[in-house]
């Protein structure tokens, strides 16, 4: 059983952490004033144009994608990472007006990294499709010296048809 102590400790830190969390009134009048646009289908989101940003597509084929993408910043993180294999993975399955795909699983190996200015190139391709079920690679590799960055996989799922609001 756990001493008093820690049991008081334990509360005074959940309420230092709701504190923190607490918005003040002109945040939460802020807040409130945000206005999100409705997402048509075929559109791109915010956070797509964001998460894109200074991508180059090199190649379409049907089921496959490659880009390349300069690291402008230093060392690619991890999160970027995985952010690209989400992304561009999930646009080798998009069909032009069709609802989207949701992702299912994604798995990351990292193998290196991407120092500054490095040009990354990223291969997307898609592995098969069975029903609403897709597979997908998606490849980074240091496109001048062929080194592997990191090797995702991802799987995404599409109902057929629209979901009932």
């Amino acid at each position: 059983m756990e001493p008093n102590g820690g049991e008081d400790q334990k509360a005074s830190l959940e309420k230092k952490a709701n504190e923190f969390m607490q918005l003040s009134l002109d945040e939460s009048e802020a807040l409130m004033r945000i206005v999100i646009p409705v997402q048509r289908p075929g559109e791109s989101t915010f956070y797509e144009n964001f998460a894109l940003r200074g991508i180059r597509v090199d190649r379409v084929e049907p089921g496959l994608i490659v880009c390349t993408f300069k690291d402008r910043a230093g060392n690619l993180a991890n999160g970027a990472i995985a952010n690209l294999v989400d992304v561009v993975g999930s646009y080798v399955t998009y069909t032009g007006g069709l609802i989207r795909n949701v992702s299912v699983d994604i798995s990351i190996s990292y193998m290196s990294t991407a120092k500054l200015d490095d040009e990354v190139e990223i291969t997307s391709k898609r592995l098969g499709q069975k029903g609403g079920y897709t597979g997908i690679m998606v490849l980074l590799r240091n496109k001048a010296t062929g080194s592997i960055i990191a090797e995702g996989r991802h799987s995404m799922f599409r109902l057929h048809t629209a979901p009932k609001l």
